[in-house]
């Protein structure tokens, strides 16, 4: 049988989502050993999105196939009973055989944060990125509306991203200040590596008076990375939910990713 199921985590301390050949700490290696014991047989998971090193998940999605028979509770509770403090499985479902992680999503959600103010924090050090120059949130978002639709992304698309074409839609991007943070939240059929740490380092730029509004219309338009603005550090961004058809029935992430309210 196929199972789906929900997975949060810290990406503070992993080297990633995907396995790798080195020692090295990722979240795929991890949930795929907790869920061996459970299943008493290897495991290999397909995930919804991979996510960089430092990236955070609240929605993410995997799927497995397994001979075991195990209830919805057991898969959570017993995969939760042998994974580290930093990952947490929050449901799990079983799915038909034509259910697929990443192919059968219709839409991913991703949250940027990004702490706005002086002095740094020793709580968001890990979970936001900083900008210490005054942020303005609405000049942001008004900028951002250029990026709805479907468009050409290869302004916003990382050097080494291996997908077969540039092309993706936006269907939302809010950006609003919140306490001493300003939250960009996009929502697209899907990314391209570094997207939205892209967006967000073109926004940035905006927000705090050195490029006007129109600047990211002709960033866009340019379909040059190497005419855009950096790309925002890893910590801020959060896998945040991934939606798929109704006939699935699986649960969508509520929004778990604290603020930056007082």
């Amino acid at each position: 049988m196929r199972i789906a199921l929900g997975v949060e985590y810290d990406g503070a301390k992993f080297q990633g989502w995907q396995a790798q050949r080195s020692e090295a700490r990722t979240v795929q290696t991890c949930l795929e050993q907790a869920l061996a014991i459970v299943a008493n047989h290897p495991v290999r998971l397909i995930c919804a999105g991979r996510t960089d090193t430092g990236v955070h998940g609240t929605g993410q999605v995997v799927h497995f196939d397994t001979t075991a028979v195990r209830s919805e509770r057991s898969w959570v509770r017993g995969g939760n009973a042998h994974l580290p403090p930093d990952i947490s499985l929050s449901w799990s479902r079983e799915v038909p055989d034509d259910f697929h992680a990443r192919f059968s999503a219709l839409a991913r959600r991703y949250r940027y944060l990004i702490l706005n103010r002086p002095l740094r924090s020793a709580l968001w050090r890990e979970r936001a990125a900083r900008c210490y120059r005054p942020l303005n949130a609405q000049r942001m978002h008004e900028a951002g509306q250029a990026l709805i639709g479907k468009h050409n992304f290869s302004s916003f698309r990382a050097a080494e991203c291996q997908a077969k074409h540039p092309v993706r839609e936006i269907q939302e991007l809010t950006v609003r200040r919140q306490g001493d943070g300003v939250v960009l939240d996009v929502k697209a059929n899907a990314f391209l590596h570094h997207m939205v740490r892209n967006i967000a380092g073109v926004l940035m730029p905006v927000g705090v008076g050195d490029q006007p509004v129109e600047w990211v219309r002709e960033v866009l338009e340019r379909c040059d990375r190497t005419q855009a603005g950096v790309t925002a550090p890893a910590e801020g961004l959060y896998l945040l939910a991934v939606y798929y058809p109704e006939q699935f029935g699986l649960p969508v992430a509520t929004e778990t990713v604290p603020g930056f309210e007082r």
